[in-house]
């Protein structure tokens, strides 16, 4: 099963730029996590909507129009899929969508960003615990993986620029001790169980600096694994050569059991 993450910055916008099938032809996912969809489904067209071979559900914010958003698209049908974390002071901005398999669950999240003041970040944090609590109880029950647009950037090589980045959000001490948290609790950072040392590797970059150009990046999408599908994972990547948006998408390779 190849499970694979995109912040499109908008599904509607990526799609007129012709850059859903390269993505689609280049990394062939089994199941695709789109974030910051920034559309209801009513919205979209039924190219879009109904891409042939997949299934897609969508989990569109409740709070404005073109904003936030997520989708999965899925080869295999799943048992259940279920939106938010049942949390309903978090839940209305359309961040957390997941798709329950025989034999894992998938969860799709797109974190809050920490800017725009101070509410903002104590709202970004709030979420980080609910959501930890979330899927902490969700691998009680089943194997787990979950990924998306996490804002942040966890060490000082997941981005070019540490040192001028120290006091700005998505490089904040307490954000990167909550990706602490996130890997003492036992969660595996799939790309970095693969290239632990590897500079350079970067699925975000900002469009008004032209950064991309020159690779001045953040890691700052992942894809996570519960501890017990560590044997079972095969292969992690970062597809940067796919254009559309201002991240590129990644993937994870995970052994089936059927």
């Amino acid at each position: 099963m190849r499970i694979a993450s995109w912040n499109v910055n908008g599904l509607r916008a990526v799609a007129r730029k012709g850059s859903i099938e390269p993505f689609l032809e280049e990394v062939d996912p089994d199941v695709v996590l789109l974030q910051e969809t920034k559309a209801a489904p009513e919205q979209l067209s039924e190219e879009i909507k109904n891409i042939p071979g997949f299934s897609s559900y969508f989990n569109a914010s409740q709070v404005r129009a073109g904003y936030s958003g997520t989708a999965i698209y899925t080869k295999d049908e799943p048992r259940l899929v279920t939106k938010g974390m049942q949390v309903p002071s978090l839940d209305n901005e359309g961040r957390v969508i997941t798709a329950y398999f025989e034999e894992l669950a998938v969860c799709n999240i797109y974190f809050p960003n920490g800017g725009q003041g101070p509410e903002r970040l104590k709202y970004k944090m709030h979420f980080y615990d609910a959501f930890l609590e979330y899927i902490e109880e969700l691998r009680e029950k089943t194997p787990v993986v979950w990924g998306g647009d996490v804002n942040t950037a966890h060490e000082p090589i997941d981005l070019a620029r540490p040192k001028e980045n120290e006091k700005n959000t998505g490089f904040l001490p307490e954000e990167r001790a909550w990706l602490d948290e996130v890997e003492a609790a036992g969660w595996i950072d799939t790309y970095r169980r693969f290239y632990p040392h590897k500079e350079g590797a970067y699925s975000w970059w900002d469009m008004k600096t032209h950064a991309r150009d020159r690779n001045v990046g953040w890691r700052i999408d992942y894809l996570f694994a519960s501890p017990d599908l560590a044997p079972r994972l095969i292969k992690a990547s970062i597809h940067n050569r796919i254009q559309g948006s201002d991240h590129c998408p990644i993937s994870l390779d995970v052994v089936k059991y059927s």
